[in-house]
C-alpha cells in the first residue's frame, strides 16, 4: 500500500510531534521572513524520504485529503540499529475536521512484512528500518501509511524542554526511576516527560496505561505548539527538532498542512487496540484478535473516508 516505485529519489517516541509541531508552530507564526527561512532551514534537515517513495503523496496535501502518518519513537543505541520503543498512529481529515490517534502495543504480535515471518511489530525497524515498519503497519492495518515521522528518545526530552514543558492529568500516582508523579494536574518537563511515557510495569494496565500516558503528553505537546506562546521559543524548538527527527514530509507540504490542516490536528481523538498477553517459546506477545483487528481497522478507514 506504501507508493513505493521504480525511478523514485533515494533519500524516534512521537513523531508527529515534529512534523506535527513544525506544522503547528509554522501556522501560528506565519511566515515572516526570518521565520520563514528557519523553519525551511529545519525541513530540509529533518527530511529524509523512504527509499523506493514516490512523489504520488504530495497529491493527497495539495488535494487536502485525509491522510495516515506512522510516528515512531525510536531508541537507537551506538552499532545497533534500534527498535520502535513507541509506534503511534495518526489519521487525519481535513473534511471531518478531525484526527484519530492511537498506539499499535509494541509487543503486538504480526506478521514482519517482506521476511513472512511472526514477531513483535516493533522489532520491524531492527529489520528493515523505517521502510518495512511502515510496511508492516500497513498490513496490520490495511490502510496506507502516506507519510512517516521518526524521533529519538532523547530528541524527545529536548523538544519537550523546548515547548516550556507539558501538563497532562494523571490518573494514579506512582514513583519511576526516581520520581514521584503526584495523581492529578501535574507539569512535566523533558526528563520527568520522557519516564512518565515509558513507565510500563508499575501500570496495573501494564503496556495499555503507558500507552494513554503517550497519548496524553502528544496531545499536550501538540496544544503547546498550537499556541501563540511557542513563539518565545521558536528557535530552541526548531533546533530541538532539526536534530531529533526525520520525516518524509517536506517544507512545501508543511506549509500547506499548516493552513489547510490546523483545525484537524486540534480535534484529536484516540483509540485503544485491544489484545491478550501469551508466551510463544518463552517470549512475550500482545495477541489482537481478528475480530479486533477488523474493530479497528474499520475506525481508521471510517476516519478517512472522502465524503
Amino acid at each position: 500500500m506504501t507508493r513505493f516505485g521504480k525511478g523514485a529519489v533515494t533519500m524516534k517516541w512521537l513523531k508527529i510531534f515534529l512534523a506535527l509541531l513544525i506544522i503547528a508552530g509554522g501556522a501560528v507564526g506565519g511566515y515572516a521572513f526570518y521565520l520563514y527561512k528557519s523553519i525551511e532551514r529545519t525541513a530540509d534537515r529533518m527530511y529524509q524520504p523512504v527509499t523506493g517513495e514516490t512523489e504520488a503523496p504530495k497529491e493527497i496535501i495539495e488535494k487536502e485529503e485525509p491522510f495516515c502518518i506512522l510516528i515512531m519513537g525510536v531508541d537507537e543505541r551506538k552499532g545497533d540499529r534500534g527498535r520502535t520503543d513507541t509506534m503511534m498512529v495518526m489519521a487525519v481529515n481535513p473534511r471531518k475536521e478531525s484526527a484519530l490517534l492511537f498506539n499499535i502495543p509494541r509487543d503486538t504480535r504480526t506478521e514482519i512484512a517482506g521476511r513472512g515471518i511472526q514477531d513483535k511489530i516493533n522489532h520491524a525497524y531492527a529489520y528493515g528500518g523505517v521502510k518495512m515498519s511502515i510496511e508492516t503497519v500497513e498490513q496490520f492495518l490495511d490502510v496506507p501509511i502516506d507519510y512517516y515521522a521518526k524521533v529519538n528518545m532523547q530528541g524527545f526530552a529536548k523538544i519537550v524542554d523546548a515547548l516550556g514543558g507539558v501538563e497532562v492529568d494523571n490518573p494514579f500516582a506512582f514513583r519511576y526511576d526516581g520520581h514521584t508523579f503526584e495523581k492529578g494536574r501535574i507539569h512535566l518537563d523533558g526528563d520527568t516527560a520522557l519516564k512518565y511515557a515509558r513507565m510500563r510495569y508499575e501500570d496495573p494496565r501494564g503496556d495499555l496505561g503507558r500507552n494513554e500516558r503517550q497519548r496524553r503528553v502528544l496531545k499536550s505537546m501538540i496544544e503547546k505548539a498550537a499556541s501563540p506562546g511557542i513563539l518565545a521559543n521558536l528557535g530552541t524548538v526548531l533546533e530541538s527538532l532539526g536534530s531529533s527527527v526525520t520525516t518524509n514530509i517536506t517544507f512545501e507540504e508543511m506549509k500547506k498542512l499548516g493552513n489547510d490542516y490546523r483545525n484537524a490536528i486540534r480535534q484529536v481523538e484516540t483509540l485503544e487496540i485491544k489484545g491478550r498477553g501469551r508466551k510463544i517459546d518463552g517470549i512475550y506477545y500482545l495477541i489482537v484478535s481478528e475480530e479486533e483487528k477488523r474493530r479497528v481497522r474499520s475506525l481508521v478507514k471510517k476516519q478517512l473516508e472522502r465524503d
